[in-house]
Order: C-alpha cells, then sequence, then structure tokens
C-alpha cells in the first residue's frame, strides 16, 4: 500500500529556528505556498492520483479558497495543527486549544468533518502520550504523527510498529498510520519525501519503493520550488536538508506517481482489515 500525503505548509514554516519558528515572524516573508501547491494539484490531477493534504490551519485562515480548490479536487482533507509548533513543547491544555481551533475552521471551510492529522515534524514522543487521548476527545480517528525512530525533532524510538496499526489508550483507540522507513549504510532514513527524496538518486527511491508493502510519504509545496529564498542563519546541516535537491525534485515527484499508485489515509483506512492489525496499549 502507497500512501501519498502533503503537508500543507509554506517556505518559511522550519521548525526550532529561531527566526522562523513563531507566528508573528511569518508575515515578514513572501508567500509561495499557492502557486507552489497548483503545481502539486496539476501533476495530481494529469495522473489521477489523490493525496491527503495535512493543512496548517495558519494557512487556511489566509487562503481559504486554496483549501476549498484542494477539496473540490478530491482530495483528503487533513489537520496539521493551526500554528506549526513541536507538539512536545506544548502542554496539553493550549496543544488541545490549537487542534480545536484547526479543526473547527478546515471543517467550516470545507463542510465536513477532517478525520486524519500529522503533528508538525512528527513530534509525537514517547514522553507526549497524552497527544492521543487529546485526538480522540477531538474526533480525530487517523493519525500519522509518528516517526518510529529517533529524529531531529523527536521521534518515537520505542514505536513497537512500523506499518498500520491501532494505539490504544484509557480504553479507546485511534488508527496509527506511522511513517515508513528504510535503511542505508546502517542509518535509518524516509526515502519517500523530504530531505532524503530529494538528495536520493531517483532509481534508488523506486527500488525501495517496490520493495515496500507499506510505504508513507511525506512532501511540501516547498519541496518544489528551486526559487525559493534561503534563511541564510539556518546551520549549515539543515540548509542542506532544506534546500539540496531542489531544482531535481520535480521530476522525480513526476516519476513516482507515474511509476506507482497511490492511495490518500481516507480510502487506505477502507483498505485494511482493522481487527488484524497490531495494537500497541499505552499505560
Amino acid at each position: 500500500m502507497n500512501i501519498l500525503t502533503i503537508d500543507l505548509e509554506d517556505w518559511f514554516h522550519i521548525l526550532a529556528h529561531n527566526e522562523t519558528s513563531k507566528p508573528a515572524q511569518w508575515e515578514n516573508f513572501e508567500s509561495r505556498v499557492e502557486r507552489n501547491t497548483d503545481w502539486i494539484l496539476d501533476q495530481l490531477s494529469a495522473k489521477n492520483q489523490y493525496a491527503t493534504f495535512f493543512c496548517l490551519g495558519w494557512i487556511a485562515k489566509k487562503y481559504p479558497s486554496l483549501i476549498r480548490k484542494i477539496n473540490d479536487r478530491g482530495h483528503e482533507i487533513a489537520c496539521h495543527s493551526m500554528n506549526h509548533q513541536l507538539a512536545y513543547e506544548q502542554k496539553p491544555g493550549e496543544y488541545r486549544t490549537e487542534l480545536a481551533d484547526a479543526l473547527h475552521l478546515l471543517e467550516d471551510i470545507v463542510g465536513q468533518p477532517v478525520y486524519s492529522y500529522r503533528a508538525p515534524g512528527f513530534s509525537v514522543t514517547e514522553n507526549t502520550n497524552w497527544v492521543f487521548e487529546i485526538l480522540i476527545e477531538c474526533g480525530i480517528k487517523n493519525d500519522c504523527s509518528v516517526f518510529p525512530a529517533k529524529r531531529n525533532h523527536g521521534g518515537y524510538k520505542g514505536f513497537l510498529f512500523r506499518e498500520p496499526c491501532l494505539v490504544s489508550t484509557h480504553g479507546k483507540s485511534i488508527r496509527e498510520f506511522p511513517m515508513s522507513l528504510s535503511s542505508v549504510a546502517g542509518r535509518t532514513i524516509v526515502y519517500s519525501g523530504g530531505g532524503y527524496f530529494r538528495l536520493l538518486p531517483y532509481a534508488v527511491i523506486k527500488s525501495m519503493t517496490k520493495k515496500s508493502d507499506y510505504v508513507m510519504t511525506y512532501f511540501h509545496p516547498r519541496d518544489f520550488d528551486p526559487g525559493q529564498p534561503m534563511i541564510a542563519s539556518l546551520p549549515l546541516k539543515r540548509k542542506i536538508m532544506s534546500y539540496t535537491g531542489l531544482r531535481g525534485a520535480r521530476k522525480k515527484f513526476e516519476m513516482l506517481i507515474s511509476d506507482f499508485r497511490f492511495t490518500n489515509v481516507r480510502d487506505a483506512v477502507g483498505k485494511i482489515d482493522w481487527d488484524k492489525v497490531p495494537v500497541m496499549t499505552l499505560s
């Protein structure tokens, strides 16, 4: 099963960086999200492919017509929080409020419930298991927030499964679609999105995708924008991960959606027998 997802953010939504991490700073930057998303939508339409778009409430508030356009094209509208803050840096109360605000905004725009969610930066960790309880309380049925290994923004190294499963907490459960991982030279990577997608040769990405029974992708509109400005104050490692490979990313994406069939999270739910998936029970 190959699942196609887009994190709907602008190019300046860079986490854990003093110049770009707060909403008050974002008004200082030129927006490029509409033009970049239009390109993605056109490619998907040309190949009759459908994705889940994890939308920032901040984007939805500024560009409600963009959210409607995505929805009208048949894609799933999902939630990516209100203001792109790391879950493990928030208290449960503020996390719940921000999530509820984003969900209400998105649901008002498209006129239907939003059931799928991804935390910014895959920032659900062993120390934020309370997130699952809040997601369930707020009506989320499908979560895509778990990175089952160590990473820059936390990761959930002790997560038991690398395939669709259920997370059970206080007698209630939520469907979990963790990131799919691979290994190159002993290093755990996500080849199906983000920096590694842009860095790796397409032949490697194609081979890994063919060998995988479950592929969860994650792309951003900025991944396909070689003309975006550079945040000069970023550390060298983050510049490499954020900007290397931008010129070839569009061609890689076009080849990927030509070579493989994808589904979105909403439709993937119906293809899985949830009575037979593993269950991770939280204490």
